[in-house]
């Protein structure tokens, strides 16, 4: 309840949509479990240095592409579907 609570809250607050909101909790999830820092990221995935620090921003609505998506997946060893959710959100 309070994740999804979360995400509504975000998502109310900026112009991401629920579905983009989840992706980029959930690679920002990832990247801490494995120690990555955004700078360490935003070099793997070879852009600007403040990249993933922008899309992690609530206050800005960048967000990742599907192919940033399965660039992630590779980087976080994992399936470009493990950062999706499982059930679609309704709107």
């Amino acid at each position: 309840m309070y994740k999804f609570f979360v995400f509504w809250l975000v998502s109310f607050m900026s112009k991401l949509s629920p579905i983009e909101q989840y992706v980029i909790d959930e690679v920002k999830r990832r990247r801490v479990q494995l120690g990555i820092s955004q700078k360490e990221l935003s070099f793997l995935l070879d852009v600007s240095e403040g990249y993933v620090g922008l899309v992690e921003s609530a206050k800005t609505d960048d967000k990742y592409s599907l192919k940033r998506v399965n660039d992630l997946a590779v980087i976080l060893q994992c399936s470009p579907k493990d950062l999706l959710p499982k059930d679609a959100f309704l709107e």
